[in-house]
């Protein structure tokens, strides 16, 4: 999703050398023997710190400081790459330590589940009325517990993980599927990222359809969901990996490097959270660049989306902190904060600010698609990651 490149749409500049969506790390050995129950901390004292662990990217100084001027406090924030990072953090204690978690996909239902984050009143912040309906409690479910309809987050910011090519290399009707990212007729042409998760679940979602078995009863009789496949589904991904190996000219870390390969003409396609090609969309408007650049949101067989939500921890008891908490997100899901939020952070908000941004920020960050979301399969911890490490270690050394 988010990156520090440079920005379309005269926006400022994120800090350098941040990508938000590294590879996720691997949960930690052992942490689950390091389990810390939750601390709860005095209710009675006014705070002076509200502190979160969060995505850098979102951390934008003008707005934060206007928060702490606002409630006299201190932000203090902790960044992390990705959601395996903050579970750990959070598991060996960090209740302790931080007000405010962000995650995204399935991840909050988790830390709900373990009882790391605490449920939260929508009253209590009036802005998550404002959200598309796509986003709304009675249709986005993930922030809700389905047994007791208890709410534990808030959303903030979305998008997806789906192609970007050039229209003059390959053809539209190509690229609205999944198969384009393993067709040798773009050898030497396509890259992906170096995110082992991503990539099996992708390549997990074509392995079922090819199979038959994405549409069929599952063995843990929920639907289908990409990052829980069979051992036979995994075998599937593991050869088209393999296979797909040889036609790839790189595997990106950063959408610099992405930008870059695309911008060259070096590759055709190359899925990703749409930062680069909001870039290259912004280069082409200001006559920067020749080449015609377009982004498949979901390809025909299904995609992967996600969707990055606040949460409030278990470290907070009812009073002062969690009022500083619902005050806090209350504001940064306020329209003019999340415009904000889009032209410097680049991602696609899940406030409907239609009404303050022009004809072509609509259509960059994608305000007309949110009803896509409901099609994605949304991002989530693999079933098994010592599996999903072997698959991919094989991929590596074949």
């Amino acid at each position: 999703m988010t990156t520090n490149d440079s920005l379309p749409l005269g926006s400022a500049a994120s800090p350098a050398g941040f990508d938000r969506r590294k590879a996720l790390k691997t949960i930690a050995a052992g942490a689950a023997a390091a389990v810390a129950m939750p601390y709860v901390r005095p209710a009675s004292a006014a705070p002076t710190t509200l502190r979160a662990l969060m995505w850098e990217v979102y951390a934008i100084p003008e707005v934060i400081k206007a928060f702490e001027d606002k409630h006299n406090v201190k932000f203090s924030p902790t960044f992390f790459d990705g959601n395996s990072e903050a579970y750990n953090k959070l598991r060996v204690g960090g209740t302790r330590d931080f007000d405010l978690v962000q995650a995204d996909g399935f991840w909050p239902g988790l830390y709900y589940r373990e009882k790391l984050i605490r449920a939260i009143d929508y009253a209590k912040i009036p802005n998550t009325a404002k959200v598309f309906p796509v986003f709304k409690p009675d249709r986005f479910k993930l922030l809700t517990d389905e047994a007791t309809g208890t709410h534990f987050g808030v959303t903030w910011c979305w998008g997806s993980y789906g192609t970007t090519y050039n229209t003059a290399m390959m053809p539209k009707d190509k690229v609205q599927s999944i198969e384009c990212l393993f067709d040798p007729a773009f050898s030497g042409r396509l890259a992906t990222s170096a995110r082992f998760e991503e990539n099996i679940a992708l390549a997990g979602i074509l392995v079922a359809t090819r199979m038959g078995t994405k549409d069929k009863p599952r063995p843990d009789g929920k639907p289908f969901n990409p990052y829980v496949l069979t051992d036979e589904e995994l075998a599937g991904v593991e050869k088209l990996l393999i296979e797909q190996k040889k036609l790839l000219l790189t595997r990106y870390n950063d959408n610099n490097t992405l930008q870059q390969l695309l911008e060259s003409g070096a590759i055709a396609a190359a899925p990703e959270f749409a930062q680069s090609y909001r870039v290259l969309l912004a280069k082409k408007a200001k006559g920067e660049i020749d080449a015609d650049f377009a982004h498949q949101l979901i390809p025909k067989e299904g995609g992967l989306g996600w969707v990055d939500t606040w949460l409030v921890t278990s470290g907070v008891a009812d009073g002062p902190t969690l009022t500083l908490c619902e005050q806090f997100m209350d504001m940064m899901l306020s329209p003019d904060i999340m415009k904000q939020q889009a032209l410097i952070g680049g991602a696609s908000t899940t406030i409907d600010i239609r009404s303050i941004a022009t004809p072509e920020e609509q259509k960059l960050y994608l305000m007309d698609r949110t009803e896509e979301l409901s099609d994605m399969y949304m991002f989530d911890q693999p079933s098994s990651t010592e599996k999903w490490e072997r698959v991919w270690s094989r991929m590596q050394a074949a």
